[in-house]
């Protein structure tokens, strides 16, 4: 019987590479995300390439009562989920803190933080009765660390760190593993998401250097599954070689 893979955030970057792997995996499938088209795209290449089921659910993390309706409500064959992938987040806006936009703030900290926690909260009941289950939280190098106008998006960070840590300590005996995988600069829509739209800007934060991709981060949240069961990463930061954290980046140019 294969297993289940919950991920949100699913309709592009770490969140796409990841459904693809595990699928690659054997693992059966459940995608969420705000966009539709976009969901059942990916759900019929997955389920087309690699002979597994899918189930997509289309829903904002943000809004508690979406979350709680579309996850209570999951058919039975995709219920007993193995793996929980809290990916679902973004960077809106790069102003210093006493000219940001208030709307940036409450869209990270709506998606980044209480998201999380909702979709958790909803989930975590099942896995405690099943005594087993993996929770993976995707955080951020702005989660140890704060860089100028980064303010909201790195406290946002920070409290998935603490957030992760907490469930941890929490989830002690239940049998459930708590991850966090805490990348730096990667490739993906991140960029442009945070410059609202502006390509020319997101692809400047990467010239002169090579980037991680999604794929690089979904091999790690994958590798974080296949551990013995008495194994658990607990954190996990990571960056290109050319990075050495938020402050410091090797460019040729």
């Amino acid at each position: 019987m294969n297993k289940i893979v919950l991920i949100t955030g699913a309709t592009a970057g770490f969140g796409e590479a990841t459904a693809k792997l595990f699928a690659q995996n054997g693992y059966n499938i459940i995608i969420t995300g705000r966009r539709a088209k976009r969901l059942e795209k990916l759900k019929a290449t997955l389920e087309n390439d690699h002979n597994i089921s899918v189930l997509s659910l289309c829903f904002d993390v943000r809004n508690r009562s979406e979350v709680e309706s579309a996850l209570n409500n999951i058919p039975e064959a995709f219920s007993a989920i193995d793996v929980l992938v809290n990916n679902a987040g973004l960077a809106s806006g790069f102003s210093h803190i006493q000219k940001a936009d208030i709307d940036d703030w409450e869209r990270m900290i709506d998606t980044n933080v209480k998201g999380l926690l909702y979709v958790s909260r909803t989930l975590i009941p099942g896995m405690i009765e099943r005594k087993s289950g993996h929770i993976i939280n995707i955080g951020s190098t702005a989660g140890k660390e704060v860089y100028e106008r980064g303010n909201v998006y790195c406290a946002s960070k920070h409290a998935v760190d603490a957030i992760t840590k907490g469930m941890r300590i929490d989830l002690l005996g239940t049998g459930i593993k708590v991850t966090q995988i805490a990348p730096g600069a990667a490739e993906t829509e991140f960029s442009e998401v945070r410059f609202h739209g502006d390509k020319e800007k997101a692809k400047n934060v990467y010239n002169g250097y090579k980037p991680m991709a999604a794929e690089d981060i979904a091999s790690l949240v994958y590798y974080a599954t296949t551990l013995p069961p008495h194994l658990c990463i607990n954190d996990l930061v990571v960056t290109s070689i050319s990075q050495a954290n938020s402050f410091y980046i090797n460019r040729k140019s």
